[in-house]
C-alpha cells in the first residue's frame, strides 16, 4: 500500500512536472509568435513609411526645382524637419528589432513580451509619423500641381528653341547660297551653341525657371537671326536704291550750290551788307559739304560691296545729314532774296500782319475785363512800340530790311507767347 501510494505519488509528481513543462513551453511559443507578429507589423509600417518618404521626396525635389518662392522654400524646410522626425522613429524601430532575437532557442516568455511591447510602440510611432507625412503631402498638393505644370512646359519650350535654331541655320544657308556672307549673323548663331548645351542639360542641373528662361532667350535670339537673314536680300537691294538716290541728290545739290553765287551777287547789288553778310560762306561751305558727302558715299558703296551692313547704314546717315545741311544753306540764300524783294516792294504787308496779331491779342486780354491784366498789357504795349521803332528804322537810303523782317518775326513770337499764357490761365487750351 505504501509502495502503491508512493508510486502513485511519484508518477503523480512526474505527471505534474511534465504537464507543467509543456504548458509553460506553449506560452513561450505563443509569446514568441505574438512578438514575431509585432515585428512583422512594425516592418510593414517601416516599409510603408520609407516608401511614402521616397515618393514625397520626389515631389519636394520637383517643387524645389521649379518654385523659388518663400512657399517653395518653406516646403523644402518642412520636408527636412519631417525627415529628421522619420530618422528618429526609424532609429528606435531598428533598435527594437536589433535588441531581440526572436529566433533564438529557449527564448524567455518575458523577453518576448517586452519585445512585443517595444515593437508595437515602434510601429505606432512609424504609423503616426506616416500620418504626419501624408498630411504634409496633402498640404503640398497645390504647390506640386503648379510645379508639375511648369515642369511640363520644359519639353515643348526646349523643342521650340531647337526648332528656331534649325530655322535660323537654314535661313543662313539660304542667303549664303545667294552669295551673301552674313558673317555677323553666323557669329551670333554660333554664340548660341553653349546656351543650347546648357538647355539640353535641363532643369536637373539649372532648375526649371532658368531652363525656361534660357529656352525663351534662345528662341527669341534665333528668330531674330532668322528674320534678319531672310531680310538680307531685300536689305541689299534697298541699300543699292539708297546709293543711287543719294548720288542723284548730291549731284543736284552740287548744281544748286553753283547757282548760289549769282543770288549773292544780286543781294550785294540791291541790299545793304547787313542783309547778306551771313550768307557769304554758303557757296564754299556747300561745295565742301557736297564733296564730303560724295566721299562718304564712296565709302558706303565699298561697305555695301563687302556686306558690312551696319557701316553702310551709318555712312548713309552721315551723307544724308551733310546733304540736308547743304540743302538748307542753298535754300536760305534764295529764300533770303525772295523775302527781301517782297518787303522792299511792300513793307506795309509785314507791318499789317504783325499789328493784326497784336490787336487780336489785345482783344483777348480785354475779354470780360474793364482793365487788362498788367502781366499781359505790358508785353503787348512793348510789342506795339517795337513795331513803331522797326518801321522808323526803314527810313534812309539803304534800310536793313533783313533786321526789319527778323524784328517782325520776334514781335509776333512774343505776342503768341502772351496769347498762350492767357489761354492757359482761362482754361481755353
Amino acid at each position: 500500500m505504501v509502495r502503491g501510494r508512493a508510486g502513485r505519488a511519484r508518477y503523480g509528481r512526474g505527471i505534474v512536472t511534465t504537464a507543467s513543462r509543456r504548458w509553460f513551453g506553449g506560452r513561450d511559443e505563443s509569446r514568441r509568435a505574438e512578438a514575431q507578429a509585432a515585428k512583422d507589423a512594425a516592418a510593414a509600417a517601416f516599409y510603408e513609411l520609407d516608401t511614402a518618404q521616397r515618393d514625397l521626396r520626389i515631389s519636394v525635389e520637383t517643387i524645389a526645382a521649379v518654385d523659388g518662392s518663400p512657399a517653395g522654400r518653406q516646403a523644402v524646410d518642412g520636408f527636412a524637419q519631417l525627415g529628421r522626425r522619420i530618422d528618429e522613429v526609424s532609429h528606435r524601430y531598428i533598435e527594437a528589432v536589433d535588441a531581440h532575437d526572436l529566433d533564438r532557442d529557449g527564448l524567455d516568455g518575458g523577453v518576448a513580451a517586452r519585445a512585443k511591447q517595444e515593437l508595437e510602440r515602434a510601429r505606432e510611432e512609424l504609423v503616426r509619423v506616416k500620418g504626419e507625412l501624408e498630411a504634409f503631402a496633402r498640404g503640398l498638393q497645390p504647390l506640386l500641381d503648379q510645379a508639375e505644370s511648369r515642369l511640363a512646359q520644359v519639353a515643348p519650350a526646349r523643342e521650340r528653341a531647337r526648332a528656331a535654331l534649325l530655322a535660323a541655320s537654314d535661313a543662313l544657308d539660304g542667303v549664303r547660297a545667294q552669295g551673301m556672307r552674313a558673317d555677323d549673323l553666323a557669329a551670333r548663331l554660333a554664340a548660341l551653341g553653349p546656351e543650347l548645351t546648357r538647355l539640353t542639360q535641363g532643369p536637373g542641373v539649372h532648375g526649371v525657371p532658368e531652363t525656361l528662361k534660357r529656352a525663351d532667350r534662345i528662341l527669341r535670339d534665333a528668330e531674330g537671326i532668322r528674320a534678319e537673314a531672310e531680310r538680307l536680300p531685300e536689305r541689299a537691294a534697298e541699300m543699292d536704291r539708297r546709293l543711287v538716290s543719294l548720288r542723284t541728290r548730291a549731284q543736284a545739290l552740287r548744281n544748286r550750290s553753283e547757282r548760289v553765287e549769282p543770288v549773292l551777287s544780286e543781294l550785294r547789288r540791291r541790299f545793304s551788307a547787313a542783309c547778306w553778310q551771313d550768307l557769304q560762306p554758303v557757296p564754299e561751305e556747300a561745295a565742301r559739304d557736297v564733296a564730303r558727302a560724295e566721299e562718304r558715299l564712296r565709302e558706303a558703296a565699298k561697305a555695301r560691296e563687302e556686306q558690312r551692313w551696319a557701316d553702310a547704314t551709318a555712312l548713309f546717315g552721315t551723307v544724308r545729314a551733310l546733304l540736308d545741311s547743304v540743302d538748307g544753306a542753298v535754300s536760305a540764300a534764295r529764300d533770303r532774296l525772295e523775302r527781301l524783294e517782297a518787303v522792299e516792294r511792300d513793307p506795309e504787308a509785314e507791318v499789317s500782319r504783325t499789328r493784326f496779331a497784336i490787336r487780336d491779342a489785345q482783344r483777348l486780354a480785354m475779354e470780360g475785363r474793364s482793365v487788362p491784366d498788367p502781366r499781359h498789357a505790358r508785353p503787348l504795349d512793348e510789342a506795339v512800340a517795337r513795331v513803331e521803332r522797326a518801321v522808323a528804322g526803314l527810313d534812309g537810303r539803304h534800310p536793313d530790311y533783313w533786321r526789319f523782317l527778323r524784328e517782325m518775326e520776334d514781335v509776333r513770337g512774343a505776342v503768341q507767347r502772351v496769347v498762350g499764357e492767357m489761354r492757359a490761365q482761362r482754361g481755353l487750351g
